[in-house]
């Protein structure tokens, strides 16, 4: 419940909870039930208790709010408990990561198995990212009902189930539908863990919790293709053990998650007090702010679905984004599907030699997890001066980088060149992979604000889109061109796109200007600070 020192001046009260003003009536906190003490009652570090004042609104509702350094707040955890969390959400990320590698290195045992071709594989292993890519927009507003706690559960519970039903399949039309609905469930959860990020940290302090949830991404995915290698190298084992393994852990996952996740949406738990104090005083005016006005869910999900595509194409900063993240995520797909042919074909490794060098993926991580670190120190150094554009000094780094790394791997993937040089390549590309996944969604939750989840979800559907779509005629080019000629012209197209972050660096603060959203936000926030110049109240 909103919690204030008594105040003799109604208009006054009315005014600070931005509420029309007219007659209040208080309660003083000796009149109030108990059960409406013991939920809203705080302990100042200066007083011995604030007085409790519930406020009558002309429609008559009673607010439920948390109070400045309520500790049932989220973002008012505990350090320990804000990274306890953090760790179980991205731990979530990181057991659907390696979903897509490890499948690709169960292809030759699938295929012999199923009795499918080289293209319904390839068809199975991209459907994983088109179900992880579309389907966030009808579900992503579930969220606002029902929390994202429930949603965690369900998403582990069902994408284990989707991998025991993989692991059962006896045709590559059942494989395509469990991975088709098992990036769904993922993609479920998996878009959700920058909210809870977002629910328990300051805006100053995202920067590392950011970089773990990338990093376990991205390691993960080397790890799990590591594993999945050696599986595949095993007779006994093979393609469906990899599904075996990847169920087994999901459903671990949600038994622990049971016993020590806990609700991270503050809407979702004032909601609850509400509804407590309701039973336990028999009075049902109380409420949380706004709830009166909020949507049903289907015009959420209308507008979850609408919105991004709308940022996507009216957008410039979102637009440009999307067209690097498409890019850069399709190729990452294809250098991943790549790895196993390169190192069999032109070095003659065996399966789980050749998912060794997703070691490559490891490196890469902690080397982009050390730019952060370097990006956060210019990003608070330069803030003042550039403002949501010091986030990227890195990015035009990574826009250099990226074709250099294609053109190293491309070029050195030879009999004739020690096998290390192209692993350098593919070390470069997955540190530029690494740094661009954090980029983007710091960079657009700076610029949007409030409305930061649409243009992720944008972003989110682009590089889907390219993860889905590249692998499917990659394979006609390495076969018709070569390794080395189909990755010179990725390496081309990464040239052509260096500009991206440039301009973006430069002229971010007139696209925001130009933009009917950005400036709006603009508007709102530079309105304190013009009334606090004045003096205004």
């Amino acid at each position: 419940m909103t919690l204030m020192r008594p105040s003799c001046e109604p208009s006054t009260t009315a005014t600070l909870l931005n509420v029309p003003i007219s007659p209040v009536k208080t309660l003083s906190f000796e009149t109030l039930p108990d059960a409406h003490k013991s939920a809203s009652t705080i302990v100042s570090p200066t007083d011995s208790f604030f007085a409790a004042s519930t406020i009558i609104s002309p429609t008559d509702s009673l607010y439920v709010e948390f109070q400045y350094g309520d500790p049932r707040n989220p973002i008012n955890y505990s350090w320990l408990q804000k990274w306890c969390i953090t760790l179980v959400v991205c731990a979530f990320n990181g057991i659907t990561s390696p979903a897509t590698p490890s499948f690709a290195m169960g292809y030759g045992s699938m295929i012999q198995d199923l009795n499918c071709t080289r293209f319904q594989a390839t068809v199975a292993y991209c459907l994983y990212s088109l179900g992880f890519g579309i389907v966030p927009l009808f579900t992503s507003a579930l969220s606002e009902e029902v929390g994202r706690r429930p949603i965690y559960l369900v998403s582990a519970f069902l994408g284990a189930m989707c991998n025991v039903l993989a692991a059962l399949s006896n045709n590559i039309q059942t494989v395509m539908v469990a991975r088709v609905l098992g990036g769904a469930f993922a993609s479920t959860g998996a878009i959700l863990v920058g909210g809870t990020i977002a629910d328990i940290w300051e805006p100053q302090e995202r920067g590392l919790p950011m970089a773990v949830f990338s990093m376990v991404s991205m390691v993960t995915t080397g790890l799990g293709s590591i594993i999945s290698a050696w599986l595949e190298l095993d007779p006994h084992l093979q393609w469906r053990w990899i599904q075996r393994i990847q169920a087994i852990v999901q459903g671990t996952y949600f038994l622990l998650s049971l016993l020590i996740m806990e609700e991270t949406r503050s809407q979702i738990i004032l909601r609850r007090i509400a509804k407590k104090l309701c039973k336990e005083t028999g009075d049902d005016r109380y409420q949380v702010r706004g709830e009166e006005a909020q949507p049903k869910l289907s015009a959420m999900i209308k507008i979850s679905c609408t919105r991004p595509i709308m940022f996507v194409l009216t957008e410039p900063i979102v637009t440009s984004i999307c067209i690097w993240v498409f890019f850069m995520s399709g190729v990452l797909y294809v250098q991943i599907g790549s790895v196993s042919g390169v190192f069999k074909h032109l070095y003659h490794f065996n399966v789980g030699q050749s998912g060794l060098v997703f070691i490559t993926v490891i490196v890469g991580s902690i080397l982009g997890l050390c730019a952060n670190f370097y990006q956060d120190m210019l990003y608070r150094k330069y803030v003042p001066q550039r403002g949501p554009e010091a986030r990227l000094y890195i990015a035009c780094l990574v826009a250099l980088l990226l074709p250099t790394s294609i053109f190293i791997y491309a070029w050195t993937a030879d009999p004739r060149i020690f096998w290390m040089w192209p692993v350098v390549g593919l070390s470069m590309f997955m540190f530029c992979s690494f740094v661009s996944y954090q980029v983007v969604f710091i960079y657009l939750a700076d610029c949007y604000g409030p409305m930061a989840s649409s243009a992720l979800a944008g972003q989110g559907l682009a590089r889907n889109l390219g993860s889905f779509g590249f692998p499917l005629f990659s394979h006609i080019m390495f076969k018709k061109l070569t390794y080395k000629w189909a990755n010179t012209i990725f390496g081309g197209v990464a040239v052509i796109l260096i500009p991206v972050p440039f301009v973006l660096f430069l002229y971010g603060p007139s696209l925001r200007k130009r933009s009917t959203m950005c400036s709006q936000l603009m508007q709102v926030e530079e309105k304190p600070a013009i009334e606090s110049r004045d003096g205004s109240p």
